[in-house]
């Protein structure tokens, strides 16, 4: 497998018991601290490390959450438990599956993608099914790969901006764009509220993406946007001129 920072976590991840809910006084310690920053704290999560490249669709977050941390966590040391002679590649692949956007945020998520049709595009039933069957079309991520706190609390993208931080501005400016260069098609990139937008907005305009085609305006998914539906409609006629000439293209 390609070297992957699971690797040096590995031996922490195995000490975790599996006979109990992981609490933030389990994950959020130093052996699985990458990096801290004046009060922004950056840990490991499994969940980010595998990259379908043959993906359709890309769902792009601001950083994975204290939720979806703890979900990869969990199935990550599930997976390693059972013994099945599964490869590194296919744990981590699994456990992107089970993490990514999950809980409420991937059910708000699916009926926006339902509303826009997506799923006529790419021939599927529905956009669950993009979480299930038909998971090989798409590759969700996040601007910062690794989930970030601030104060202890998951990291927003509003404070600090992401620009005001060397370590942010090196994951959401190198990493994130060396990622998306990875996807061998054009494919259709979904940013997931304004920061991540903001941020996608600025990589365009340097040049280093250009094969993708990007739905801005998407708001993001979460239960705590009470924008979210009023933007969602406003914009529901941007987005299909654009998914509708992406088809064309693509």
């Amino acid at each position: 497998m390609k070297e992957t920072k699971l690797q040096t976590f590995l031996p922490a991840i195995q000490l975790l018991d599996i006979t109990k809910p992981l609490t933030k006084q389990d994950l959020l310690i130093d052996a699985f601290l990458i990096a801290s920053e004046k009060e922004l704290s950056m840990y490991y999560s499994p969940h980010n490390e595998f990259i379908n490249d043959q993906a359709k669709l890309i769902i792009v977050g601001i950083t994975p959450g204290w939720y979806q941390m703890k979900v990869a966590f969990e199935q990550i040391r599930q997976y390693l438990a059972l013994k099945q002679n599964l490869s590194l590649d296919h744990i981590l692949e699994k456990t992107k599956r089970a993490a990514s956007f999950s809980g409420t945020m991937r059910k708000n998520l699916i009926d926006m993608l339902d509303q826009i049709r997506i799923s006529q595009v790419l021939h599927i039933p529905d956009a669950a099914s993009l979480f299930d069957v038909n998971r090989d079309l798409v590759h969700t991520t996040s601007v910062i790969k690794y989930p970030v706190f601030f104060q202890n609390k998951n990291y927003t993208g509003h404070k600090p901006k992401v620009k005001q931080s060397p370590l942010l501005t090196t994951y959401a400016y190198g990493n994130f764009v060396d990622e998306l260069n990875q996807i061998k098609s054009s494919a259709l990139v979904i940013p997931l509220g304004r920061m991540v937008e903001e941020i996608l907005q600025h990589v365009l305009k340097s040049g280093n993406l250009t094969k993708h085609v990007y739905l801005f305006g998407f708001p993001h998914p979460s239960g705590a946007n009470g924008h979210r539906i009023r933007q969602f409609n406003q914009n529901k006629p941007l987005f299909s001129s654009i998914i509708q000439k992406w088809e064309r293209n693509s």
